[in-house]
Parts: structure tokens; C-alpha cells; sequence
């Protein structure tokens, strides 16, 4: 077959105190390249703390380019179901629209036009972070770049049931960094998500999140960070490729 495939596994672990190296959830992914440019980006979210629980399905297609195409999500909260849904991004006819369900919203239909250009959907799998990142031009050097994405939920564990969400975010882009973890040494990309709107994602501020990206075109997350209320780490534990 013509496809590449990517598989990999990430711990996610707490730095709350009393809880500092714990596992908190876990995340199993598959990246599959086509050869005209497209990407699907498969991904099981499973967030054990803080509670309720949040266990997450996401596929995602990538068009050449990076263009967002389409997203499905499937929430569980505390193990009851929260919703599912479709996104789909119609680049030709600028369009956003989404179709999705849920015990808390029914049935729920939008359509967006004119929606213009923006830079993917923030699907809430770290290794979507990482994925995202790609898009930043590494030869300018260190630098800020202001990020526009559709967000099936602003929450920040992505808890709620499918609708869209518009969210501005800062990236910026730190330098190179070699890091180990336990899939091994990888020569990374450093990057930085800032939280600088006046509303705050959500309604609410995100902490400051560094990522470390793997130095090539699969942009795979290999480390993860975020402080203030979060306290979470998120490390590349398996990778095949």
C-alpha cells in the first residue's frame, strides 16, 4: 500500500502536589500519510484527573497543505455519554459547518460562511498540538505567530458536547532543543502556546503550554508541559514508524 503510518502512545502524569509523577490518562494515536500531501490523525484520549472522567475519540482529516477538512469526535464524561459530531470545512466555498448530537444539546446543525483562511481545528489530542505546528515557518528563527482555529469545545479538556468554537492563540516558536524521554531522544522543535485574549479560551485563561515537537516533517509531540492550575506533563512513552 502507498500509505506511511505513524503509531505512538503518550503518558499523561500530574505535578499537583501530592500527586507529582502520577499518571493521570493516556493518549494512543495513528498518523496515516497519503501520497498526495493528506493526513489522518486518529487519536483515544483517556483523562482519569482531575474528575469527571474525559475519554475522547478523534479523527481527523488533514488536506494537502494543511488544510482542515474534516473532524469527528466521540466525548464520554464520568463514562455516561456527553456527544458526538462532524465538522466540515469546505475551503472552495469558504464554509464551516458542523452536525452534531448530545443528551445537553439534542440535535445541533450550524453553518458558518465566508469563514476565510485559518489554521486547522484544534481537535484537544496533544499530538494535534504538536501536528499543528507544522505551519509555523522554522527558517525565520525564534518568533510569535498568531493562531485562528475552529475547536469543537473551548473547554480546556475539551468536555463538552460538539459545537463550534473559534479560538485566537499565540504560538511561538523558541528554538531547537534535543530532549529524552522514555521512547527515547529526539531532535526536537520548542514551542510555546500563549493564552493572550482578553477572554481568555473557554472563558477562562490557559496556562502557558511548551511543547517539544519532533524535528521533522511527522511533528510528532514528544513532551508536553503546562503549569499554573493544570500541572499536567505529557510524554512520548512508544512510537513506530
Amino acid at each position: 500500500m502507498k500509505h506511511r503510518t505513524v503509531t505512538g502512545r503518550i503518558r499523561y502524569t500530574s505535578e499537583k502536589q501530592g500527586m507529582e509523577g502520577q499518571e493521570r490518562g493516556r493518549e494512543c494515536f495513528v498518523f496515516t500519510h497519503h501520497t498526495d500531501g493528506s493526513v489522518i490523525m486518529r487519536a483515544r484520549c483517556e483523562i482519569e484527573e482531575p474528575k469527571p472522567t474525559v475519554l475522547r475519540d478523534i479523527v481527523y482529516h488533514i488536506g494537502p497543505d494543511m488544510v482542515a477538512q474534516n473532524l469527528l469526535v466521540h466525548l464520554t464524561l464520568g463514562d455516561e455519554f456527553l456527544g458526538s459530531g462532524w465538522m466540515h470545512h469546505d475551503a472552495a466555498a469558504g464554509t464551516l459547518e458542523c452536525e452534531s448530537y448530545g443528551p445537553g444539546i439534542g440535535r445541533n446543525s450550524e453553518m458558518r460562511e465566508n469563514v476565510g483562511s485559518f489554521d486547522g481545528f484544534g481537535t484537544h489530542p496533544v499530538v494535534g498540538d504538536g501536528y499543528l505546528s507544522r505551519i509555523v515557518d522554522v527558517s525565520r528563527g525564534p518568533h510569535t505567530r498568531r493562531l485562528r482555529v475552529f475547536l469543537p469545545s473551548p473547554d480546556h479538556r475539551g468536555a463538552t458536547a460538539p459545537q463550534i468554537a473559534e479560538v485566537e492563540i499565540d504560538l511561538e516558536y523558541v528554538g531547537e532543543e534535543e530532549k529524552t524521554v522514555a521512547a527515547g531522544t529526539f531532535a526536537c522543535r520548542h514551542f510555546r502556546f500563549v493564552d493572550n485574549s482578553e477572554e481568555g479560551m473557554g472563558g477562562e485563561t490557559h496556562p502557558d503550554y511548551d511543547v517539544w515537537i519532533s524535528a521533522d516533517d511527522d511533528a510528532i509531540l514528544i513532551y508536553g508541559s503546562i503549569d499554573g492550575y493544570m500541572m499536567n506533563r505529557y510524554e512520548l512513552v512508544a512510537l513506530e514508524r
